[in-house]
């Protein structure tokens, strides 16, 4: 039987083995996907371990998105553009990577969200691998502004430095350190907030926690969070309490995975299926 994972750590919250339970039992593949925590010094042998030949491959979560760009045998355009990976694929021994986070996030925003980012003010918290796939997908949607922020300056001024070449005509790409003056009045004036951080993550240190106070969201916003378990997360509840539009990341989880499921199997996944399994497994048992 085949086998694919997903590599994190922490994956306690991680509700990807039964949405891709779904996938296959709807598709009639014969394959086990499994959760594999990996910490940082366990990275490099995990990854090496995909080269078996039952492997299809794996999805990259946090905190390995970028970290495993060195350790594979070569990128698709879109995953060396973004300078992340979240889907590697066994091929005939070697390990590819990709980006399906981009394609992702961009059907989530338009099919759950409802929200065309074309010409709109947006603010993406965080630096890491999926801040990168969000901010490429804004910018490929014609924002009018994408101001970063996080509270690495060295790791923001990197991020917009590798993104400012894919930016266009009438894109304005910025970053912001977290709690200066431009962050605070940026916040309240974005027509989209999205959180790529774990904060506020079932199980993780921050666990309860949101990464902005409802007084800084934005009354007329969307504001779209990332991060999936709980079904309802802190940053959610606390747009809700400032009236925005508060939309959850399973839409996204389930759509980027789709698209690893087509990579690895070359069918068209049931997003219905994944949908609903996902669901049910953060309703809990």
């Amino acid at each position: 039987m085949k086998r694919a994972g997903v590599i994190g750590y922490p994956l306690t919250h991680s509700t990807s083995p039964a949405i891709f339970k779904a996938a296959f039992e709807a598709a009639g593949v014969e394959a086990k996907y499994e959760a594999w925590p990996t910490e940082a010094d366990q990275l490099e042998g995990r990854i090496n371990a995909l080269r078996g030949d039952d492997m299809l491959g794996a999805n990259v979560t946090i905190p390995h998105k970028e970290a495993v760009v060195p350790l594979i045998d070569r990128l698709d355009p879109q995953a060396d553009l973004v300078g992340a990976v979240n889907t590697i694929v066994h091929d005939d021994g070697d390990l590819v990577g990709y980006n399906t986070d981009v394609a992702g996030f961009g059907r989530a925003l338009v099919e759950d969200a409802g929200f065309d980012a074309k010409g709109k003010r947006t603010v993406v918290l965080g630096a890491g691998g999926a801040a990168r796939a969000v901010a490429l997908s804004l910018i490929e949607s014609r924002a009018s502004t994408v101001l970063m922020t996080g509270r690495s300056p060295r790791r923001l001024t990197a991020l917009v430095n590798d993104l400012r070449a894919q930016t266009v005509a009438g894109v304005t790409l910025s970053w912001a350190y977290w709690q200066d003056g431009s962050f605070l009045i940026s916040l309240p004036k974005a027509d989209l907030i999205v959180n790529c951080t774990p904060i506020g993550t079932l199980g993780g240190d921050s666990e309860g926690e949101s990464p902005l106070d409802a007084k800084l969201l934005p009354e007329n916003g969307t504001v779209f969070d990332l991060v999936y378990n709980p079904a309802e997360t802190p940053l959610l509840k606390a747009t809700q309490v400032r009236g925005a539009k508060a939309v959850s990341g399973l839409g996204m989880l389930v759509y980027q995975a789709a698209e690893s499921f087509r990579l690895w199997t070359g069918q068209d996944a049931d997003t219905a299926a994944m949908l609903a399994a996902g669901r049910q497994a953060l309703s809990g048992p």
